[in-house]
């Protein structure tokens, strides 16, 4: 952050809204493009109130969405670049085992996006993975490439690149307006700035800045609790910093899908989650009573007791982070429909992080005008069609 004495620049090539890890990475492919770029970030860094904190995030190859399979090479390869770049270890490969009946179209998408024929049976699963128990039925797909990402270190190491390349980070400045023009002017709690380009990866908060520019998109911030589960015996349920990561599909005991990793943040407990939580106000997140209800644990507590025998059925640490869906659960990555400079990431729905190197490239892309490197359609503002009037 730039020191308060100093003379403050206000020009830039881009502007982008958001230091997560979208946007940093956004910020990191137009520095390393040689653009003049300016990162705000509204808490200073860094911070648990938005999505991208914490120590771990699942990698993984599978996916049903072949839209999504497609980028997981390149995205694989920009983290180990990363890595690279800061010397610094940033992927742990586990494996990971995706859980589900067997005429799942989703498990059978992910089996063929991984290219592998073997498909797990419980005593198989058993057999491999002591931890895991699967119901009578049901089975499991072994994606080998999957791990875990280590978040903190990877926010911290795409920011430290960002500025290696001359990228201007200032955190602690709340952007109050958005001017749209074919130059974009942005004020701060600090300062006014002024770039031709602007790039919108705000989070939670993304949906309040396209309001102001006739924009109502359909993002719904929720609060996810994240929770950790100890085992019964130390070192004997199989489910220790060894074991793989799970995710599971169309299984009856996990609306929404449930996802674990293993024993890395804590020792002795696994992270086992619900992907779903409740519809929240991100600037309220924190006014949420800890007496609140959370019929995520109840949902959480009966699929351990099933499926992960060797946990105890009640977390021993919960957390918080903020998920911002869209409908469908795929991206946003478009330029503003009225104002082309302008262009927007939002709605990662959960699962964006391991995405974040492509996600950032693809930004990057559509605001110089460039022909983005895979299919948009998928990620276009047009698919939500009662948006487009209050652009016009």
């Amino acid at each position: 952050m730039a020191a308060p004495s100093q003379p403050q620049k206000s020009n830039y090539d881009v502007i982008v809204i958001g230091a997560g890890i979208q946007g940093s990475f956004t910020a990191y492919h137009l520095a390393q493009r040689h653009k003049d770029t300016l990162l705000l970030e509204q808490f200073l860094l860094p911070h648990s109130r938005g999505s991208s904190h914490g120590q771990s995030r699942i990698i993984r190859s599978a996916y049903p969405q072949e839209y999504y399979s497609r980028m997981m090479p390149e995205s694989f390869r920009l983290w180990q670049q990363l890595e690279a770049e800061t010397g610094t270890t940033l992927y742990r490969q586990t494996g990971l085992v995706l859980l589900g009946p067997p005429d799942e179209p989703e498990l059978e998408a992910c089996r063929r996006s991984l290219g592998v024929d073997e498909v797990l049976d419980a005593a198989a699963l058993a057999q491999r993975f002591p931890g895991f128990r699967l119901q009578a039925g049901q089975v499991a797909v072994l994606d080998s490439t999957a791990g875990v990402l280590f978040a903190d270190r990877a926010l911290r190491a795409v920011q430290e690149v960002f500025r290696r390349h001359g990228g201007t980070l200032r955190d602690g400045e709340k952007v109050l307006r958005i001017e749209p023009g074919a130059t974009v002017t942005v004020t701060t709690t600090a300062g006014v700035y002024k770039a031709p380009r602007l790039i919108i990866t705000a989070g939670a908060w993304t949906g309040a800045f396209v309001e102001q520019l006739g924009l109502h998109l359909p993002l719904q911030p929720l609060r996810i609790d994240v929770c950790y589960w100890r085992e019964k015996q130390p070192g004997s349920a199989g489910l220790g910093s060894v074991s793989p990561c799970f995710l599971t599909l169309g299984l009856s005991q996990a609306p929404h899908g449930i996802y674990g990793l293993p024993s890395i943040e804590y020792p002795g407990l696994m992270k086992v989650c619900h992907h779903h939580g409740s519809p929240i106000d991100p600037e309220k997140r924190d006014q949420v009573p800890s007496s609140a209800p959370r019929p995520d644990t109840a949902v959480l507590s009966s699929f351990i007791s099933s499926y992960l025998p060797g946990l105890e059925t009640q977390p021993a640490v919960r957390e918080t982070c903020l998920y911002t869906n869209t409908p469908d659960e795929d991206f946003i990555l478009d330029r503003h429909p009225k104002f082309s400079n302008i262009v927007i990431g939002a709605g990662f729905s959960g699962h964006g992080f391991k995405l974040a190197p492509v996600v950032g490239k693809l930004l990057c892309q559509l605001s110089l005008g460039e022909e983005p490197s895979y299919d948009m359609a998928h990620f276009a503002i047009t698919r939500f069609p009662s948006v487009l009037g209050a652009a016009q």
